[in-house]
């Protein structure tokens, strides 16, 4: 019965989004790209306070994975505003990469904000492909709430990996699928057509753990836990990887 359910519930919510799928068709919906920057910068505030100490605990050892001479080069895929730089060791040089270009107005005003760090260039381009990027420059990849709208994040895993240095270390923190039994697996299965279109192309069903084990790492580092945040993104993974 909550099989059917769950298919019911979820086709009348595809219905429901049927404007906003022919908008993407016929090429309507590219002015949410310039949107979507605006309200993920003030979501931004509000998500770093629920999360804060949660963040904190993620980036402490961000600084251990710095040269002898004390440099640490880190890039941060999916940059969008800059929400992650308050959490940077003092003196770090940050390079930032969005596929979103509109993100650049709200980025700089986190740099403005975050002066103990150094900043690179901002890299208008797909986590699936960085291309202007050499084998092995970066010492700290950086992702949050990122994986979740990638195309394929296998093949970011793999750029993650080819862009890090050998010994260098992935952080991330993303929203993951919920467990079967639980209402929140209902609600994320029922909402997700709609949530795509209002996330610009975040999905809430992925299990992105699995992904983490089988990326090719030496180690990882990783724990489910339940952040503080709406519910239908509760379940969240947190940690880091090393080559």
């Amino acid at each position: 019965m909550r099989y059917w359910l769950l298919k019911a519930s979820r086709l009348f919510c595809s219905l429901l989004t049927l404007p906003l799928f022919l908008a993407q068709v016929f090429g309507l919906r590219s002015a949410y790209k310039r949107v979507f920057p605006l309200l993920a910068y003030h979501i931004t505030f509000s998500y770093n306070d629920k999360v804060n100490r949660m963040k904190k605990e993620l980036f402490r050892n961000v600084c251990g994975f710095a040269n002898s001479d004390g440099s640490l080069r880190l890039l941060e895929i999916g940059c969008g505003s800059g929400a992650n730089f308050q959490f940077y060791p003092y003196g770090c040089t940050v390079l930032c990469a969005d596929p979103n270009p509109h993100f650049e107005t709200y980025l700089k005003r986190s740099m403005d904000a975050n002066k103990h760090l150094t900043y690179e260039a901002f890299l208008v381009a797909s986590a699936e492909d960085m291309n202007e990027l050499d084998d092995e420059c970066v010492d700290v990849v950086v992702c949050t709430l990122v994986l979740c709208s990638v195309r394929d994040v296998k093949m970011v895993l793999r750029e993650v990996r080819r862009v890090l240095k050998t010994g260098g270390a992935f952080f991330f923190m993303e929203h993951v699928v919920s467990k079967p039994s639980t209402w929140t697996f209902f609600l994320q299965h029922t909402l997700e057509p709609l949530w795509f279109y209002i996330g610009d192309g975040c999905t809430i069903t992925r299990a992105t753990w699995k992904d983490l084990e089988t990326a090719g790492f030496s180690q990882l580092h990783l724990q489910h836990i339940e952040a503080p945040v709406t519910s239908v993104i509760r379940p969240h993974i947190m940690g880091y990887s090393i080559k």
